[in-house]
C-alpha cells in the first residue's frame, strides 16, 4: 500500500487483504493510522502462509530486495497507468 499522506510504501502479510485494507483506511490499525488513506499499488500471492510471511520479512530486512520491488512498480507507486 502506498499513504496518499506522505508518498510512502507499508509492506504488510495478511490472509484477508481486502479487510485489511479497509481496516488501515479506516484508522483501525496503530502503527499506520496517521499515514491513511491509502492506495493498494501491488500485492502477491501465496498459497503458504509460511512463504508469505518469508517474502514480507525479506521485504522489510533486505533494502535491495525492497529497492527491487520499487523499480518494477514504479509506475503503479507513481499512479500511471
Amino acid at each position: 500500500m502506498r499513504s496518499q499522506k506522505i508518498d510512502r510504501l507499508y509492506i504488510g502479510y495478511t490472509t484477508d487483504l481486502r479487510k485489511r485494507f479497509v481496516s488501515h483506511n479506516q484508522g483501525k490499525n496503530r502503527a499506520t493510522k496517521a499515514y491513511a488513506p491509502f492506495d493498494l499499488v501491488y500485492y502477491e500471492a501465496y498459497r503458504s502462509s509460511k512463504d508469505a510471511r518469508k517474502r514480507e520479512l525479506k521485504l522489510k530486512r533486505y533494502k535491495q530486495s525492497y529497492t527491487r520491488l520499487k523499480e518494477r512498480i514504479a509506475d503503479s507507486i507513481r499512479g500511471q497507468n
